[in-house]
């Protein structure tokens, strides 16, 4: 389906083709005079140089070729060459029927669908999450959502850390705690415990503890290298606790990306790629990339065209042990193998720039991914508090995101019980979903690559750019279809019309936008434009409503109309709204 304002250009183009001149001069584009017009196209002035012409005139050939336009109401030429523009109201409503009729309302699938891998979550495993996974979660999954809208085949992967010292760490405390466990009995044979011996809570204090342990005391932290090393070389007991604290972790993570509403394709860990390493390294020595550099074993990935130093890709520590690099260059020989994607995806705090510029580089120059095969960084800002600080607990400690997801259900329970909108036994569930579009729209509304301040009472708010204005605009609507049809109305023979004021017309361009909007997200990897084209439309449909009278509409075709273009404003929201990752609820 064409965009609404390609129909427009063509028109435009098709004029300035039969007056002389390119057609590329047609573009057209969204009035910066709201008072004068709704749209323009500023071709002539851009002609002028290269037709040694004065703009208006070549504007006025251009308007003489526009006459008895099925798209235009208003075509005028302004000083010194601007084409003014206002479109029919005929051709808007025809526009906008087609486009309801369009399972994907007006967004054109891509022709040639891509396989994109998104790195987004990245949790530490026997960690809480807390509120620094929060951006990765939200960001990722949008993104996610969007590029399967607009066809492509996006798959989703948390990347789990599972494979470093903290494991090691886990290990030793335990060891410490309960040397009686059967996992640190060199000489057992049987079969391990189906039953972890420990709980999601348990081993959240675990880990903590002995890192601060680990600081403190070197023979500790000794012991805990080695318990990592004799893990990763596969010794018996330990890899059986590995997979109990997997289990009991996965477990618990799941749980609270459920409760996000975020979910992974792949599940897939950091211990994933290891059998890969020795053969890439091996690969990478054989062909003269990789080289010893104070006992360590690195890669050079600086270019004559770097303004700053890029230090080498080190591979190896001076005592063979991979590092962070070693295993993200080791999982993107995994994803080429196993899905050979068109583009991999890492939404990742931009504190990790550096990091992610010399592993592509790296990744590149040895071959690893094929040429065409595009490697993306989006690094996302800070999530601050008022004090523009990292977002802390009251105590200055960070804050478990179970904790922020139930101070924010909380706070929206109150005001919706305060309101009285919803039943009592409803006002608990209502308050979860209306929460979480605080929490996702507040974080998304945001530019990704920004920090940010969150606002818990400016996010719960019901007035404003926020998630709660966002639903309570798609309530209003549900509750005004509701009410006609338990009135016994229906909507047969219901045909959208010509709009009867400008607050409808001004309803009906914006819902015009959304397929545009959707696809230019997508290519920009940039869910903000999305909350900020839900906003423009919930201002557009409540300045309507507030002018409107909707059901009081005598005219029964009239109010059917009018419903119409209300259907179709809360199929464009609530669609909208899923590709940021929430929902709305049936009433607020």
């Amino acid at each position: 389906m064409k965009k609404f304002m390609e129909i427009m250009a063509e028109e435009l183009s098709s004029a300035f083709e039969k007056a002389g001149y390119a057609p590329e001069y047609g573009r057209v584009t969204v009035s910066n005079r709201p008072d004068l017009c709704e749209f323009q196209c500023n071709g002539a002035m851009a002609g002028a140089k290269a037709y040694k012409k004065a703009p208006f005139m070549i504007a006025e050939d251009v308007v003489a070729n526009l006459g008895g336009s099925s798209v235009f109401s208003k075509v005028e030429v302004v000083k010194p060459g601007f084409i003014n523009l206002n479109v029919k109201g005929e051709f808007l409503a025809s526009y906008l029927k087609e486009m309801g009729e369009d399972p994907k309302f007006s967004v054109n699938e891509a022709e040639n669908p891509k396989t994109v891998i998104i790195d987004y979550g990245g949790p530490n495993v026997a960690k809480p999450l807390h509120v620094g996974h929060l951006r990765s979660a939200i960001i990722g999954e949008s993104i996610k959502r969007i590029g399967r809208y607009v066809g492509d085949r996006v798959i989703g992967d948390v990347h789990l850390g599972d494979w470093g010292l903290q494991m090691g760490l886990i290990i030793t405390e335990l060891k410490h705690r309960k040397p009686e466990l059967v996992y640190f009995d060199d000489s057992y044979q049987g079969e391990y415990p189906s039953e972890a011996p420990f709980t999601i809570g348990e081993l959240e204090e675990i880990y903590p503890c002995a890192s601060a342990k680990s600081k403190e005391d070197e023979e500790y932290r000794n012991e805990a290298l080695e318990a990592t090393h004799l893990l990763q070389q596969g010794k018996p007991g330990y890899t059986a606790l590995w997979n109990h604290i997997m289990q009991v972790s996965v477990t618990d993570l799941k749980r609270n990306y459920d409760n996000l509403n975020v979910s992974f394709d792949l599940w897939k860990k950091e211990s994933d790629a290891q059998p890969y390493i020795p053969d890439m390294v091996q690969a990478m020595k054989d062909q003269g990339y990789a080289y010893e550099d104070q006992g360590a074993l690195v890669v050079d990935v600086k270019e004559e065209t770097d303004t700053k130093e890029i230090p080498p890709c080190m591979l190896l520590k001076s005592d063979g042990a991979s590092l962070y690099t070693t295993t993200d260059l080791a999982t993107i020989v995994e994803r080429m193998k196993l899905y050979h994607p068109d583009e991999i995806l890492y939404v990742v705090d931009k504190r990790q720039e550096l990091h992610f510029i010399q592993v592509f580089r790296c990744a590149r120059k040895t071959g690893l991914v094929e040429k065409d095969t595009k490697l993306s960084f989006l690094g996302f800002g800070t999530m601050n508090g008022k004090d523009g600080k990292p977002f802390k607990t009251r105590e200055g400690g960070v804050m478990r995101l179970e904790t922020l997801i139930a101070d924010i259900n909380e706070e929206m329970y109150r005001k919706i019980v305060e309101n009285r909108s919803v039943r009592d036994k409803d006002a608990e569930e209502t308050a979860k979903i209306v929460g979480l579009s605080a929490i996702k729209y507040g974080d998304l509304s945001n530019q990704a690559t920004k920090d940010y301040v969150f606002d818990i009472d400016r996010f719960t708010s019901f007035e404003g750019n926020t998630g709660p204005y966002i639903l309570y605009t798609i309530v209003r609507i549900k509750s005004i279809l509701n009410r006609y049809r338990e009135e016994g109305g229906t909507m047969e023979d219901a045909q959208l019309l010509a709009p009867v004021n400008d607050s409808e017309k001004n309803l009906m361009l914006e819902l015009t936008k959304f397929g545009s909007t959707v696809e230019n997200a997508y290519e920009e990897k940039a869910p903000h434009k999305i909350c900020a084209y839900i906003y423009e439309v919930s201002n557009a449909f409540n300045s309507f409503y507030h002018e409107t009278r909707i059901l009081g509409e005598e005219n029964a075709a009239q109010k059917k109309s009018f419903l119409s273009l209300l259907e179709l404003t809360r199929n464009i929201l609530e669609t909208a709204i899923d590709l940021l990752g929430f929902s709305a609820p049936e009433r607020m």
